[in-house]
């Protein structure tokens, strides 16, 4: 290697210039928002160091990691959590711990609802040891209103055939309301009010989350850093979404729906909180971008085969999607072209993108969900043209493809990376069941709630009129079957869950959540139709409100 000399540089040498200066003041904000970002990262390393500390007592590691869920940030913390818990299966199932260990019931129904809800098939015989040699649950028990309340949300993930949690979700309910009336502390208080009328299993994360912060910050052992922690965490997350959501109001204004598609529903903030109930982590922003102008368009197309189009009309437009060709537009009248050409747009940028990824089989199962869908829409408008009521299960076969549950899984699994494969779309596309447990919630629920305005203003017969007719029953005695139907929908959903499934538990989370969403959105009344109502305070919560400091 030869060495080369190197030059001596002669310095450069600026000349004195009589410059002008304004005397600007420093910064005022200083380093603070890089202490902000530092202070959000700070505390989240002490939350992990605290969670994956060496477990001494199990019912506070329990308790700790249930306050992370609650408080919405365990999804910072899934690998960890993951393996504390593994190990505290470990220790308790395996060694059948849990069953002889005289623990309270507060702690031993933590454990089992935790261990559910990752996934582990835990034997609800644990609960065995609550009961009296009569069989039934401990009068001891009605004066432990956290176990009560700890009980009753483990209740929720109960599965066909376990009647000890049968018992108990009747035992536990019973209680519960009649302890508004006792001196409970106001946190306690409002958590079981809270858990009466909306289950933690069965609520939006998100939604949870917000609330919980409000109870969790009253309770003198709260961890301060954990609380701070998910209070900034929120606002952050939320600003994101803010920003997602101006994107799509700018697409959907930029479409003129107003007054090219004036006949149906605006309601494309809405279709965002649907779809964040659905995706709220930030790494999901493909598939939330994605999901909210399919369902927006969606809920268009269901409006003109529910309301607007006429007969003729819908055959050319079913005709149209199951072409999928740009050419079909021009048999299309002006207000269906808009929709038809926006969603073969959507569509193609998907597939673009797809290609891009090496990931463009995934395309073919996008475009032939949507197909199903509107076969479907196609077949009701028949049964309402042709003035027919079908029997219960004839309307099942083809509402609860309408739910559009399928769709929206498919839809929410094209973004979501290598962890989805051409086997989940298959096994998706078989109608496992936990989606179908999934379709009757969102059927049954919304058909429970809108079945007497869809009827007056001309609506194929919903579920409730099916079996009114069919068996001769009354409203009342129909909305009894149904509840009956969609508990046991619930209980298909939980044995999906835990059975042993090749599919990771990030993509079944997808389809619980769908579920989810109606039943939040049509608990009381019909929330998507009368967005000034309950679902008016869930949007501001999540997207408008920061949560105080």
């Amino acid at each position: 290697m030869s060495a080369h000399p190197v030059e001596a540089q002669t310095p450069t040498v600026t000349p004195d210039v009589n410059r002008r200066s304004a005397n600007f003041s420093p910064s005022i904000w200083g380093d603070h928002f890089l202490s902000y970002s530092s202070l959000v990262q700070e505390l989240k390393e002490e939350v992990r160091r605290t969670l994956m500390a060496p477990v001494k007592n199990p019912s506070q590691k329990l308790d700790f990691i249930d306050n992370i869920q609650r408080l919405g940030v365990s999804y910072h913390f899934e690998d960890e959590i993951y393996k504390v818990l593994e190990q505290i299966h470990r220790f308790y199932y395996e060694r059948d711990e849990l069953q002889n260990d005289d623990d309270n019931l507060y702690t031993t129904a933590l454990c089992f609802r935790l261990l559910r809800q990752q996934g582990y098939n835990i034997s609800c015989g644990v609960f065995n040891k609550f009961k009296n040699g009569d069989g039934k649950f401990k009068e001891a028990l009605l004066n432990d209103v956290p176990g009560l309340l700890s009980l009753y949300e483990a209740t929720h993930l109960r599965t066909h055939g376990e009647d000890i949690l049968d018992e108990a979700l009747t035992f536990t309910t019973t209680n519960l309301e009649s302890t508004t009336h006792r001196g409970l502390s106001p946190s306690l208080s409002k958590q079981v009010t809270h858990a009466l009328h909306q289950p933690l299993w069965k609520g939006l994360p998100r939604l949870e989350a917000r609330h919980y912060m409000s109870i969790y910050q009253e309770r003198d052992s709260h961890d301060e850093t954990l609380l701070t922690f998910a209070k900034l965490d929120f606002n952050l997350l939320q600003q994101v979404h803010q920003k997602e959501l101006s994107e799509i109001t700018r697409w959907w204004k930029e479409l003129d729906t107003a007054n090219k598609l004036s006949f149906a529903r605006d309601r494309v903030v809405e279709c965002y909180f649907w779809i964040l109930g659905v995706h709220f982590e930030p790494q999901y922003y493909p598939s939330r971008m994605i999901l909210s102008k399919v369902i927006a368009l969606t809920s268009v197309i269901d409006d003109i085969y529910d309301v607007y189009g006429t007969f003729e009309e819908l055959v050319l437009f079913t005709e149209a999607i199951e072409r999928w060709d740009i050419s079909a537009i021009n048999q299309l009248p002006e207000y269906m072209k808009v929709c038809y050409q926006e969603l073969l747009g959507i569509y193609s940028e998907i597939e673009e993108s797809l290609a891009n990824e090496g990931k463009l089989y995934r395309i073919h199962y996008a475009r032939e969900a949507f197909k199903v869908v509107v076969r479907a829409y196609f077949q009701e408008a028949k049964w309402f043209h042709q003035k027919y009521t079908p029997t219960l299960e004839e309307y099942k076969s083809v509402a609860l493809v309408t739910t559009c549950q399928t769709m929206f899984a498919t839809m929410s699994f094209i973004a979501m990376g290598d962890i989805v494969t051409k086997d989940t779309f298959n096994w998706l596309f078989s109608d496992p069941k936990i989606l179908k447990g999934s379709k009757v919630v969102s059927r049954f629920m919304d058909d429970m709630v809108t079945h007497k305005f869809e009827q007056e203003r001309g609506h194929v017969s919903s579920a409730v009129e099916c079996y009114m007719i069919e068996h001769g029953a009354s409203e009342e005695e129909a909305i009894t079957e149904l509840t009956k139907q969609l508990d046991s929908a619930w209980s298909d959903m939980n044995e999906g869950w835990i059975d042993p499934t090749a599919i990771p538990l990030p993509l079944l989370v997808r389809i619980i959540n769908l579920a989810r969403v109606i039943e939040v959105i049509y608990k009381c009344e019909d929330g998507y139709a009368n967005s000034g109502g309950e679902l008016k305070g869930f949007v501001a919560s999540l997207l408008v409100e920061h949560v105080p400091a």
